[in-house]
C-alpha cells in the first residue's frame, strides 16, 4: 500500500509492516523534513536574537524574562485549539497559516528594531503573535507525518536528528548575525527561515483528504479530543507522569544544572557539555532509526532512565570529562525516548483525531516546566542546588519506574492489531 492509496482511511490507525521504504523516497517527506529543519533552525536562534534584541535595547534581564513569557504563554494556553484547528482545517493549513504569521511577525519586529526606538510591549506583543502561531503548528506535526512517510519510526528519527542539529547551530547562527551585521539582520533571517517551511508545506495540500468537515462547535472537538485522550490508558498515564517529571525534573534541571556546570566548569566548559549533550541527540535518532522494539514505550523509558545523569553530574561535581560523557549519553537517551514515544503516537491513534489527541500531549508536557523553572530558585535557596539537583535525579528515576510498571505500558505493542494495543473506547 502506497501512501497516496492510504490517504483516504483516516479514521483508522495504521499499522506498520516490518520492512517499509526509506522516508526519503517520498517526495512529500523530504518537503516536510525541509520545512521542519528550516522552523527548527529558526526557533534555535530567536533565544539569542530576543535576549539581544532586548537587552540591546535597554530593557535589562528582566525584560527578556517579559519578553520570554509573552512568547511561552499562548503556546501553553492556545495549543489544544491548535489541535483542533488542525483536525479541522488539515494540519498543512494550520502550519502554513502559522509560519506565514510568524513570518510577518519576526519581519515586523526586525523593521521596529532597524527604524524606530522600539518598546518592550512592542517587543512583547509581536512574541505572543509568534507564540500562538506556534501554539497552532505544532500539534499538525504529529498529524502530518503519518500523511507522509510509510515508516513512521524513521522519519521521526530523521526529525529528530534535523531537530538536534538546528538547536546546535541555531544559536551560533544568530550570535554571528547579531555580531558581525545586527540584531534587525538575525530576526530577518528567522523570517525568512519561516518563510522557507511555509514553502515547504504548500505543495503537501493533497494531504487534505482527512478533514473534520462536521459542524460541532470548537468546545464539542475539545471533547471529543479529550475523549481520544482519555481512553487509552497507556496515554494519559505516561502523559499524567511526564506532567510531574517536567515539574520536578525538567523544570530545576536545566536552570540550576547550567547555573552549577557553569561555577564548576568555566562558560566554554558548559558549553562543550552542552554540545555533547546536542551529539547525543543526533546519536540517538541514529539508533531510532535502526532499533525496532517490540515494546517501543518500554524501551524509550528505559533510555530516559539516563537523563538523571544529567543533574547528577553538576551536583556530585564530577569532572569535566565524565560530565560531558554524561551530557552526552542523557542526550542520546532523551532522543530515543522522543523517537519511541511519537512513533507509539503516530501509530495508535487515528489519523482523523490524532492532532487533537497530540495537542493534548503536548499541552500535558509542557505546561507544568515553567513552574518547575520558577520553583527551582526558591528551592535551591531553601535547600541548596545540590540537594534540589539530586532530587531531580532521584525523582526521574522513580517517575520512569512507574511509566514502566503501568500495565498498558508495558503491553504496548508496535502496531495497533496486536493483542498488546488497547483499543480506543
Amino acid at each position: 500500500m502506497t501512501i497516496d492509496d492510504d490517504l483516504t482511511d483516516g479514521l483508522t490507525a495504521r499499522p506498520q509492516p516490518e520492512a517499509l521504504p526509506s522516508p526519503w523516497r517520498s517526495h512529500r517527506f523530504r518537503l516536510l523534513f525541509l520545512a521542519r529543519s528550516s522552523s527548527l533552525l529558526a526557533d534555535g536562534m530567536l533565544m539569542v536574537s530576543l535576549t539581544a534584541a532586548v537587552l540591546e535595547t535597554g530593557y535589562g534581564e528582566s525584560g527578556v524574562g517579559y519578553a520570554l513569557a509573552a512568547w511561552m504563554a499562548p503556546i501553553a494556553l492556545l495549543v489544544l485549539f491548535g489541535g483542533v484547528l488542525a483536525d479541522r482545517f488539515t494540519p498543512q493549513v494550520m502550519m502554513v497559516g502559522a509560519d506565514a504569521v510568524r513570518m510577518i511577525a519576526m519581519l515586523t519586529l526586525a523593521l521596529l528594531l532597524a527604524t524606530t526606538d522600539v518598546r518592550l510591549w512592542q517587543i512583547m506583543a509581536l512574541m505572543a503573535l509568534s507564540g500562538a502561531a506556534t501554539a497552532m503548528f505544532q500539534p499538525g506535526l504529529a498529524g502530518i507525518v503519518p500523511r507522509v512517510a510509510e515508516d513512521i519510526q524513521r522519519a521521526n528519527a530523521l526529525l529528530r536528528i534535523a531537530e538536534a542539529v538546528c538547536t546546535l547551530l541555531g544559536p551560533g547562527v544568530a550570535g554571528l548575525l547579531v555580531g558581525y551585521w545586527n540584531v534587525a539582520g538575525s530576526f530577518t533571517v528567522i523570517a525568512a527561515a519561516f518563510a522557507v517551511s511555509a514553502l515547504g508545506l504548500l505543495p503537501l495540500r493533497g494531504l487534505g483528504s482527512v478533514q473534520d468537515t462536521g459542524s460541532d462547535p470548537i468546545w464539542r472537538r475539545l471533547a471529543d479530543g479529550w475523549r481520544e485522550f482519555s481512553s487509552r490508558r497507556w496515554l494519559w498515564g505516561v502523559i499524567a507522569v511526564w506532567s510531574v517529571y517536567g515539574l520536578l525534573v525538567f523544570g530545576p534541571a536545566l536552570p540550576l544544572g547550567a547555573v552549577a556546570l557553569t561555577d564548576q566548569h568555566g562558560s566554554s566548559g558548559y558549553g562543550w557539555i552542552a554540545s555533547a549533550d546536542g551529539a547525543g541527540t543526533i546519536v540517538g535518532g541514529l539508533l531510532g532509526m535502526r532499533v525496532r522494539p517490540a515494546r517501543p514505550v518500554v524501551a524509550g523509558a528505559f533510555a530516559m532512565l539516563f537523563f538523571s545523569l544529567n543533574p547528577l553530574a553538576p551536583a556530585l561535581h564530577w569532572p569535566f570529562a565524565l560530565t560531558a560523557a554524561t551530557g552526552l549519553i542523557a542526550g542520546c537517551g532523551f532522543a530515543f525516548w522522543g523517537v519511541m514515544w511519537s512513533t507509539s503516537v503516530q501509530t495508535h491513534i487515528p489519523l482523523g483525531v490524532l492532532s487533537r489527541v497530540s495537542a493534548y500531549d503536548v499541552a500535558g508536557s509542557i505546561m507544568v516546566i515553567p513552574v518547575g523553572r520558577a520553583l527551582s530558585g526558591p528551592a535551591a535557596a531553601a535547600f541548596g542546588t545540590e540537594h534540589v539537583l539530586l532530587f531531580s535525579a532521584a525523582a526521574g528515576l522513580l517517575l520512569l519506574g512507574l511509566m514502566i510498571a503501568l500495565p498498558a505500558v508495558r503491553s504496548l505493542g508496535r502496531t495497533p492489531d496486536t493483542p498488546a494495543a488497547e483499543p480506543a473506547a
